[in-house]
């Protein structure tokens, strides 16, 4: 049991992979950049509609008026 306790306490001690502000850091940046991809994302595609949207003209109420 303590072969075990060492070996643990042991494999806490080092430092040689990233630490949690590391991993933090790291998931800051990609939620940063998440964001920006889906605000730019949004903005082309409702561009897109709204001149889409602008480009079709209803026939239906053109039709009624007459």
């Amino acid at each position: 049991m303590r072969a075990i306790t060492r070996t643990i306490l042991r494999f806490l001690r080092k430092d040689d992979g990233p630490t949690a502000v590391e991993y933090a850091v790291m998931l800051a940046l990609i939620i940063v950049v998440c964001i920006a991809a889906i605000t730019t994302l949004g903005r082309n595609a409702n561009s897109t509609f709204s001149f889409v949207g602008s480009a079709i003209r209803p026939t239906g109420s053109a039709a009624a008026a007459s």
